[in-house]
């Protein structure tokens, strides 16, 4: 398969295309003898938008060998579909990439009958690895991290809100974190929990948050790529279950201009030679009560900041979603459990174990490409091992209810708001910059300015209004 990390350096080896038709031919028959029909081939774009090729059953092994063909300009389509040429490299409608089906991550659907689901690297023509590539991105922090000897997990929480097929009338009323607000969804969320433990995704929990008809459910841990998959595969399970039931979803940043918004929170563990990096040492070494190593790679996430919230939360509804008191991380903290922190430290030991000690990253939103962000929070958790540094102490308070002069006592900043300020932030962070190839920051570049250019002149209201229904 082309996720061999070999195949990243250049044209995919002869053996490894024999392989992968061998394996799609088998994986074919099997599927179509189960009664599917076709299998969606998906991936994410800059916007963090899902898009997709539907391939008949009959096609997998074809498809395997030589991938589907796809526009290069999905690099620079924003969130409303206008494909923006600002960005020289992608000036005109010439080029063409291949998609092709990383098949083990194939998995049937239970919510989507007749139909299974595979994630695609993308590929030039050529069988080189495309430079727009954002699985590519994460796989080349991954194989950096193996490196050094670090295996990294990662697990989502994801934040919907659900309305009824109308797309205005909540699907319930609360009360927030309560059984009352599921019970008025009748068979909704025992046919969600049956959705996803048939099609093999492990979840944490489902519950009724505390926005407006606001649901969570939280995945288990995995390492960075088969995460990342399983977030955009979790977005079609729901979104399945909820049109069968009559209801539709949003993923929005915010679904009311004044409201709390749709959180995507991921929780980042770092290991080697099978222990948890963060989990104390108690030898007089640890930092901030953290493993030293742990709490290095902890630093390099706070350092960078910024730039992750940036990869994080990129749209324009997701800048108006970064406020103080909404729990959506605005500054430039990290804390021990704190939820206004961007970084919030969870803790393990006692009833949880020593293995479950890991960071949660607040300042994320379904508008970030799953693949680019986790490379992100790799890279810069690795800057900070590399570098050995350590974090400065944790914040227990929300410094939005500080005063402007105690925060610049404490060197905490708030988080980019305004566009032009987040995508300096990315130039200003070696880290995160380096997980782009100049190509890609430069349609990534071009995307965020295409979206600031559609938002201008409308009101709050108008710009989460244009995109409730996008993720």
């Amino acid at each position: 398969m082309a996720n061999d990390l070999d195949a990243l350096a250049g044209v995919v080896p002869a053996d490894q295309v024999t392989g992968r038709l061998t394996e799609a031919g088998r994986l074919a028959e099997e599927l179509s003898e189960q009664g599917i029909s076709g299998v969606v081939l998906y991936w994410a774009d800059n916007n963090g938008i899902p898009r997709s090729r539907t391939v008949p059953i009959q096609r997998l092994p074809r498809v395997a060998e030589e991938g589907v063909g796809v526009t290069v300009l999905f690099a620079v389509f924003d969130s409303h579909d206008a494909i923006t040429h600002s960005y020289g490299g992608l000036s005109t409608a010439s080029g063409e990439r291949r998609i092709v089906p990383d098949l083990s991550g194939l998995r049937t659907v239970a919510s989507a009958p007749g139909l299974a689901y595979a994630p695609v690297d993308q590929f030039r023509v050529s069988g080189e690895v495309s430079e727009y590539d954002q699985r590519a991105a994460l796989r080349r922090q991954v194989e950096r991290a193996e490196q050094q000897g670090i295996e990294l997990r990662f697990g989502y929480e994801i934040e919907f809100s659900l309305f009824r097929a109308d797309g205005s009338t909540p699907a319930h009323s609360g009360p927030a974190y309560s059984p009352h607000a599921l019970t008025v969804l009748g068979d909704f969320q025992a046919d969600l929990l049956r959705a996803f433990a048939e099609t093999g995704l492990e979840l944490n929990q489902v519950h009724a948050e505390y926005g407006l008809a606001q649901l969570e459910v939280s995945l288990r841990p995995a390492e960075p790529l088969r995460a990342a998959d399983e977030q955009l595969l979790a977005r079609q399970i729901i979104h399945g279950v909820a049109h069968r039931h009559g209801y539709r979803v949003s993923f929005a940043p915010l679904v009311t201009a004044e409201g709390v918004g749709n959180g995507w929170h991921v929780h980042v563990s770092p290991w080697r030679d099978g222990r948890n990096l963060l989990t104390p040492a108690g030898d007089g070494s640890d930092v901030h009560g953290l493993g030293r190593d742990g709490a290095a790679f902890l630093a390099g996430l706070h350092r960078n900041l910024p730039a992750l919230s940036a990869v994080g939360a990129p749209s324009v509804p997701s800048l108006l979603r970064l406020r103080p008191g909404y729990f959506a991380g605005a500054h430039t903290i990290w804390g021990v459990e704190n939820r206004e922190a961007p970084l919030r430290l969870v803790q393990g030991g006692g009833l949880l174990g020593e293995g479950q000690w890991n960071i949660e990253f607040k300042s994320s939103d379904a508008s970030a490409n799953p693949y680019l962000l986790l490379a992100a929070l790799i890279s810069a958790g690795l800057s900070g091992l590399e570098e050995g540094t350590a974090p400065p102490p944790p914040v227990a308070e929300d410094p939005g209810t500080w005063t402007e002069e105690q925060r610049a006592e404490r060197g905490i900043g708030a988080l980019p708001t305004d566009p032009e300020d987040a995508d300096a932030a990315i130039d200003d962070s070696a880290a995160v910059s380096a997980v782009f190839t100049p190509e890609h920051r430069e349609a990534f570049r071009a995307v965020r300015a295409s979206d600031v250019a559609w938002a201008d002149g409308l009101t709050d209201a108008e710009i989460v209004a244009g995109h409730l229904w996008l993720y």
